[in-house]
């Protein structure tokens, strides 16, 4: 009984261990920024502006705003998700390029070139200060922008759009919510409990009012398709939700051209009314 003992409170103290670890350790959990920049626009032959912005608690952030090669059908503004930097993102940025949109894409507080380092409130922050360079400094109208995320960069483009009116929002591979998806990753652990952060897409969405796009893969292994269902549930119309192909990190718009197609008629379509209506 004595020995039965001991490994009861030899395991509850491992278990309290783990707690604490993944309490004050979470944001080794939820970012994986690089700061290495590995790749330039100009070397796929793009032409491309090195852009540095403040935020509102003085920050400095990198990005790249690449114009279209002629007039811009609209303006895309990326939020990447939590790994690498905006260098990781090339495929994108020559679709979008392809497709007849400018692109504005930046770096999160402490990714790439960017100070700092990163924080859910942060990463808010970030978002707009990115939206107030495009309307204020580019002076593009908000109907004309589009809020692209990618994974965790959804969130934060679902929180922005929730708080101003941009022409679309498109989703792709994003949860709803980092406690729901922390307690299917960890089921052993009681993660709601846990969760200093909450990047709650589902209840953002619940205030969006432009139209939006939902895209995931039934074979996502890190998000799983029913987070991309409960999003575009949520999401009011007009909307549309596109299934891709293939695991989290591979099933991206661009890996395949009618993806790619689906994505510009139905950007193009929306910013399209957005125009008329404003006129």
């Amino acid at each position: 009984m004595r020995m039965l003992l001991k490994l009861v409170i030899f395991m509850a103290a491992g278990y309290a261990a783990l707690l604490l670890l993944v309490f004050f350790a979470q944001s080794y959990l939820i970012y994986f920024p690089q700061r290495n920049i590995t790749f330039t626009p100009d070397r796929e032959g793009l032409a491309y502006e090195p852009v540095t912005i403040a935020t509102a608690d003085k920050e400095t952030l990198h990005g790249w705003f690449v114009p279209a090669p002629s007039a811009a059908k609209g303006t895309i503004l990326f939020f990447h998700g939590n790994a690498g930097n905006i260098s990781h993102r090339r495929d994108y940025l020559l679709t979008f390029y392809r497709l007849g949109y400018n692109t504005f894409i930046f770096d999160y507080r402490g990714y790439g070139r960017s100070s700092g380092s990163p924080s859910e409130t942060g990463t808010y922050q970030d978002a707009s200060a990115a939206w107030q360079y495009l309307t204020e400094i580019k002076a593009i109208p908000p109907s004309r922008i589009v809020l692209f995320g990618e994974s965790l960069g959804g969130a934060v483009a679902a929180w922005l759009a929730a708080k101003q009116k941009p022409g679309a929002l498109v989703l792709a591979s994003v949860f709803i919510s980092v406690p729901d998806l922390a307690s299917e990753l960890y089921p052993f652990l009681p993660v709601r409990l846990l969760s200093r952060f909450q990047y709650n897409t589902i209840d953002y969405l619940q205030s969006v009012t432009c139209p939006v796009l939902v895209a995931h893969s039934p074979q996502d292994e890190i998000v799983p398709f029913w987070h991309g269902q409960a999003l575009f549930q949520v999401a009011a119309e007009p909307k549309l939700f596109l299934t891709l192909q293939g695991g989290h990190n591979e099933g991206f718009i661009f890996s395949r051209k009618e993806w790619a197609m689906a994505l510009d008629d139905f950007i193009s379509t929306r910013l399209g009314e957005a125009g008329r209506l404003s006129q």
